[in-house]
């Protein structure tokens, strides 16, 4: 346990980061499982609107530093070719 006033205060707000952090990492991580299960489904018009809603996620996450802004840039580009790909293949 902490003992002088500073490092109370540290875990407080350590606590509360945490919670937080993982609050975003959960909604990037099931828009992005939402959006692949919609695309394995054959939803391809649910899943082309569910693609911002997705990118949205992930670009908050990369913000706050929840994950790295490459691996959210990385996502987004999989993401998008997954959801063209599909539509071109059900064309």
């Amino acid at each position: 346990m902490p003992i002088t006033t500073s490092a109370k205060k540290a875990l407080r707000q350590n606590k509360v980061r945490n919670t937080r952090n993982i609050i975003k990492k959960e909604a990037y991580k099931k828009a992005v499982t939402g959006l692949r299960k919609l695309v394995t489904a054959k939803k391809l018009d649910e899943a082309a609107k569910a693609l911002p809603a997705t990118f949205k996620a992930l670009d908050k996450a990369a913000k706050t530093k929840v994950i790295e802004k490459n691996k959210a840039s990385r996502l987004k580009s999989r993401l998008a070719q997954l959801v063209s790909r599909s539509t071109k293949a059900s064309s």
